[in-house]
């Protein structure tokens, strides 16, 4: 297959499956089980990506400023602090650990 084609059926499995989302009745998505379920599934999907992004290169793991900065900005989040201030630490921990 070319890569019109995939492109292609890849919008139609978008397609499909935001059509089949309407398709479930809507008593099904009212369950309390369904929405702590969806919660749930977003944390695990963000820490997935957060992870992926802080300690992988390609097809390798690296430790690097990423996982440094990363610390650094957990520990700012978990004080507290306001999210500017998280994202300004991290960005001078990653530019310190990269200097030395």
């Amino acid at each position: 297959m070319n890569l019109w084609a995939w492109i292609v059926l890849a919008c139609v499995a978008a397609f499909l499956t935001k059509w089949l989302g309407y398709a479930i009745p809507g008593r099904l998505l009212q369950n309390p089980r369904m929405t702590q379920i969806a919660a749930c599934m977003t944390v695990a999907l963000l820490t997935a990506l957060t992870v992926m992004n802080t300690v992988a290169l390609g097809q390798s793991l690296v430790l690097d400023a990423r996982l440094a900065a990363f610390g650094v900005a957990a520990l700012a989040l978990w004080r507290r602090l306001p999210f500017l201030i998280v994202v300004v630490f991290g960005a001078a921990t990653a530019a310190l650990v990269r200097l030395v």
